[in-house]
């Protein structure tokens, strides 16, 4: 399951209130196709999660994985910084986290 650091937590809470949503309200991550098997992660305000979506709850931050980023980012650690007047949002492995072969699915 997706971990996130204490910053990103806060920053994510921020966000939210800043977005005037409910207190049920997240980050929702989804992935926009780019073509050769390959995405990009958007992430939105949303007022609720999806109804398939995966719901992380940390530290009172709510995230909403659609499916497909929920198994992409099992085993990673979202972490974020105030850089100026916007966010950077980084993803990295968890400690211990099994490598992944180049093409993701545990083969060579």
């Amino acid at each position: 399951m997706l971990v996130l650091t204490h910053d990103a937590a806060a920053v994510i809470r921020s966000i939210v209130e800043q977005a005037d949503v409910p207190e049920q309200g997240g980050l929702r991550i989804t992935a926009q196709p780019l073509g050769d098997q390959q995405a990009a992660l958007e992430l939105a305000v949303a007022e609720e999660p999806d109804a398939m979506d995966e719901v992380i709850e940390q530290e009172g931050a709510h995230v909403f994985l659609e499916p497909v980023v929920a198994q992409a980012l099992s085993d990673k650690v979202l972490d974020a910084t105030v850089e100026g007047d916007g966010v950077r949002f980084t993803i990295e492995d968890q400690p211990g986290a099994p490598l992944q072969s180049m093409n993701g699915d545990g083969t060579d």
